[in-house]
């Protein structure tokens, strides 16, 4: 069985056939402008062309619209086509079209999109630093773009780029060094990566021969010494296995694998200012390298340098994000590059970064992309913080989910073994997280409120996930009652079955919107409209009462594919659903 497709699609390809067959316009001109029609109108759909194209073709709208619809072959789709307003076309899909539509895969009708190579670079924590609430957004908003580009067919390279190099790790190495390395490794395998490094950096502050020590340290460190660069990668890959260890606590995909620190690309600074300088881009600027790219400016109007070389013959992250993104196109020959950071990061440094790579040829208009969001609130409206004032570090915040979604699960359903309270309870709790985030506008703060995000109703996490469980609950009922028979077509007979077939034929629409714009939060929308329409359709549809064993499979059969859809949309926000709850 095979989904046709989304009945926009169908009548879009239709529509746009009949407007080359009517005006003779290139099929690149011929665009139907078809939509879903608001909530108030007797259709389903509505096509917009001719407004649209009545100022080229110098015609009434109106008139437009009669040869439109004169051209139109859309007799097995539709029992009402007709022309309203100035020139919008309306459409109503015949029941029996509704109900072919909606024969089902496992994909529920989502075609693979040709095939690109996305390189995403999203998380990126710091070497012996916790990771904190800052780093929840871009772990979260990166994953669930993966899982969509991916399951639309695309190639992703995932890119963690940590923070592994710099001045800092000559006095994290000389720490080391003092507490020993037996002792380092515990410390920081258990994620006590703040206390480690806040002892380290103390010290340097306050004991002047620590402070030389580690300067010196830097010093070795970079310019290759093995014992040094031993000590250093002790430290990175402690650090790295308590990353995975709060990765895979979240569910998300990222792995040790990914990780590309700064490091990674020291051996390619030396050429990215070269290169500059050769193409006259680079200028010693005050005893710096500097590129001065168009458009930025400072308060004062005077133009922003990108510091490529520092004075003391240094390289910053300035330098080692340049060779990155050269890295990333010539290398890993990825047709597109996303960067999903905080606002703060999106404001002036990443933009810079990308106008001095387009300034070189190193990557085309619109190839990189700016994932931008917004911060983490608390109650009080400032960015979210510790009882302490400090960070909210990410470990102790799913902790703290899943022992809150506990109490709820335990509330709710006291028929689960321990075993499977315990599951239900870790899938409710990092879902509630990861709904709450992903289904606010990334760009927007928004405000962590625990409450809110563990509501059975509205749209939050558990109410998705109740949804589905809810229906699972209906195929249990129905094995004990005479089998759940999903043999046969769906029949749409009721306002209440039409509303939800249509919801469910715009799942790839939602979909390919969520990935096009980059906005997790459509698809949750979405969902959360899906969840909501099928509440009003059991209301008004007995499923296991129905009148007739045809019309009990084709409401088991919307049921099915509800469920499945709610699954498939959730798992690609990388939420779990579980069946019980």
């Amino acid at each position: 069985m095979t989904l046709v497709a989304d009945p926009a699609y169908v009548l879009e390809e239709r529509g746009r056939a009949a407007l080359v067959a009517a005006f003779g316009l290139d099929e690149a001109d011929a665009d139907p402008v078809v939509r879903r029609s608001p909530p108030d109108r007797d259709a389903d759909y509505q096509a917009n062309a001719a407004l649209a194209l009545s100022k080229k073709l110098k015609m009434k709208p109106r008139d437009v619209a009669d040869r439109f619809v004169a051209a139109l072959e859309v007799d097995d789709l539709c029992d009402v086509v007709e022309i309203a307003g100035p020139g919008f076309v309306n459409f109503r899909l015949r029941a029996e079209a509704l109900g072919r539509l909606l024969e089902d895969d496992e994909r529920l009708g989502i075609k693979k999109h040709p095939e690109q190579t996305i390189v995403i670079d999203y998380s990126h924590p710091n070497v012996a630093k916790e990771m904190h609430v800052g780093h929840l957004r871009s772990t979260i908003i990166g994953d669930a773009l993966v899982r969509i580009h991916e399951f639309l067919g695309h190639k992703l390279v995932r890119h963690n780029h940590i923070g592994d190099w710099g001045t800092p790790f000559g006095m994290l190495i000389e720490h080391l060094l003092d507490v020993g390395e037996s002792e380092t490794a515990e410390e920081l395998s258990v994620g006590d990566l703040d206390a480690f490094y806040k002892a380290a950096n103390v010290k340097f502050k306050e004991d002047a021969t620590f402070a030389d020590r580690a300067r010196q340290r830097v010093v070795t460190l970079q310019a290759g010494d093995p014992e040094t660069l031993r000590l250093w990668k002790l430290l990175v890959d402690e650090s790295s296995r308590y990353f995975q260890s709060v990765y895979d606590r979240l569910g998300v995909t990222l792995t040790q694998g990914d990780l590309v620190g700064e490091s990674f690309y020291n051996s390619w600074l030396d050429d990215v200012a070269e290169t500059l300088e050769k193409e006259g881009l680079a200028r010693v600027d005050d005893g710096a390298l500097c590129v001065f790219p168009e458009g930025f400016t400072g308060r004062e109007g005077n133009p922003l340098p990108l510091i490529i070389r520092k004075r003391d013959g240094g390289y910053g992250y300035q330098a080692t994000d340049l060779a990155a993104v050269r890295y990333r196109v010539r290398d890993v020959a990825a047709d597109r590059l996303f960067y999903v950071v905080d606002a703060g990061q999106g404001q002036h440094h990443l933009p810079m970064v990308f106008a001095v790579a387009e300034s070189a040829g190193w990557v085309g208009p619109g190839q990189v992309e700016l994932i931008k969001f917004g911060l983490v609130l608390g109650p009080d409206g400032q960015r979210l913080r510790s009882r302490a004032g400090e960070s909210v570090k990410l470990a102790a915040l799913l902790d703290e989910a899943v022992e809150r979604a506990a109490a709820v699960v335990s509330e709710k359903s006291s028929d689960l073994s321990d075993e499977e309270a315990a599951a239900v309870a870790r899938a409710v709790g990092i879902g509630a997280v990861k709904y709450a985030d992903l289904s606010n506008d990334r760009v927007k703060d928004y405000v962590f409120d625990w409450d809110r995000m563990l509501a059975m109703d509205g749209n939050t996490g558990p109410y998705m996930q109740y949804a589905i469980a809810r229906i699972r609950s209906i195929f249990r009922r129905a094995e004990t009652d005479g089998g759940a028979t999903l043999e046969g077509p769906v029949v749409v007979t009721e306002p209440a079955e039409r509303e939800l077939a249509l919801a469910l034929l715009s799942f790839e629409e939602a979909v390919v919107a969520t990935a096009e714009h980059l906005q997790p939060h459509r698809l949750c929308t979405y969902l959360f409209g899906l969840a909501s329409t099928f509440t009003s359709f059991y209301e008004h549809c007995p499923v296991l009462r129905a009148n007739s064993e045809e019309q009990r499979a084709s409401r088991l059969r919307l049921c099915d594919l509800t469920a499945r859809t709610l699954e498939l949309g959730l798992s690609l926000l990388g939420i779990e659903s579980p069946q019980r709850m």
